[in-house]
């Protein structure tokens, strides 16, 4: 019989493997590897995302563990920049690239690149990053001087990256170190000592999803396709996935819904009680964007337009035991909280204790507003 667990229980579960409650001490790497990757198309809400989950911190760790090669970031989940480890990216960076978009004809007909010109811009690539750092214009002019890319030179040159990013999950490149205001690109095991090429697709089903489930169970198996690359996954592709790790895995029913969860994972979940934890978590926080914004259990209903926003932007959030209950920004000293008025009376003394400790993660005084 599957064991039965309530949404606080789950959702208390959650906060704890995502040091949220308790908060954390484990090093800025080690944060990264335990969220699967942090989101970081905008950098100062990834090394937030990172902070606010370590009881002690200090400005510029992230992009130091970038420049020592403790983490790198590239395109990965959902075509989203984020940092990664370099040991374990590789895991999700191969069920993605299975996924194969630029072998659709609509690809085809849009970027005017088929898989063999894929397959050569990658190889390009390679070749002319085994020099170091190049910026995307320094690429683009070197690559479309080889047989058969020149028509791909103004897709390169896109801010978009589009056809970059099928070689970033190819593990053929990543971001490298600005160069005053333009970005580079490397090749990965220049950027890191510790890189560890993606494996093969059925290797890396099972370190992928039990990853996922570490931090984002209990799950099914379509909200992990859905937060690793949206709709590009079929059932039978998933389901085939579930099936090489059957033995890890076990199935719990969340108050009626059935779903996976890691078989040594359940009996702390059912022993978890409810979180009374409030946490000010950054724009693009993984506690949202893991379980996705459709989810209804973390971010409700009614307040989705509220946390997703036009352009794919994602609110800084205020989760209060485990559910999002509000919105928060910051503006000169003062935290401004948009309370939700379905989540009850504001607790005051915890949000107070909250923008405390925000405060001291941005090193100023910071006074709190709430709405």
């Amino acid at each position: 019989m599957a064991t039965r667990l309530t949404r606080r229980q789950v959702l208390a579960w959650r906060m704890r493997r995502q040091l949220l409650d308790p908060v954390g001490a484990l090093a800025v790497a080690e944060v990264v590897e335990r969220l699967c990757g942090v989101q970081a198309q905008v950098a100062s809400s990834a090394e937030l995302a990172v902070r606010v989950r370590r009881k002690s911190s200090q400005p510029g760790e992230v992009d130091r563990a970038l420049a020592e090669g403790r983490l790198v970031k590239t395109w990965a989940m959902r075509g989203t920049l984020h940092l990664l480890t370099p040991e374990r990216g590789g895991a999700f960076l191969s069920l993605i690239a299975a996924g194969r978009p630029w072998h659709r004809p609509s690809w085809q007909r849009y970027f005017g690149a088929t898989p063999a010109v894929m397959d050569r811009l990658r190889d390009a690539v390679l070749d002319e990053l085994a020099g170091g750092p190049l910026t995307r214009e320094e690429m683009a002019r070197r690559v479309v001087r080889r047989r058969g890319l020149a028509h791909v030179g103004e897709q390169l040159g896109s801010s978009w990256g589009t056809l970059l990013k099928p070689l970033a999950w190819q593990g053929a490149l990543v971001v490298g170190p600005s160069r005053g205001n333009r970005v580079t690109f490397m090749r990965p095991d220049r950027a890191s000592a510790h890189w560890r090429p993606p494996p093969e697709p059925d290797e890396a089903a099972p370190l992928a999803i039990a990853a996922y489930l570490g931090a984002y169970g209990p799950a099914t198996i379509e909200r992990f396709g859905a937060w690793l690359a949206g709709g590009w996954f079929g059932k039978r592709q998933l389901s085939s996935w579930v099936e090489q790790m059957k033995a890890e895995l076990a199935e719990v029913e969340v108050e009626g819904q059935a779903r996976y969860a890691l078989a040594a994972d359940v009996d702390e979940m059912a022993a978890t009680g409810a979180s009374s934890a409030v946490r000010l978590l950054p724009g693009f926080d993984q506690y949202v964007l893991g379980p996705g914004t459709a989810d209804d259990e973390v971010t409700p209903a009614v307040r989705r337009s509220a946390v997703s926003r036009q352009a794919g932007w994602i609110a800084p959030v205020v989760v209060a035991g485990g559910v999002v209950s509000g919105t928060w920004q910051l503006d000169g000293e003062v935290v401004r909280v948009a309370w939700f008025e379905e989540a009850g009376k504001p607790p005051s003394g915890r949000l107070s204790a909250e923008v405390k400790r925000l405060a001291g993660i941005v090193g100023r005084e910071l006074r709190l507003e709430v709405g």
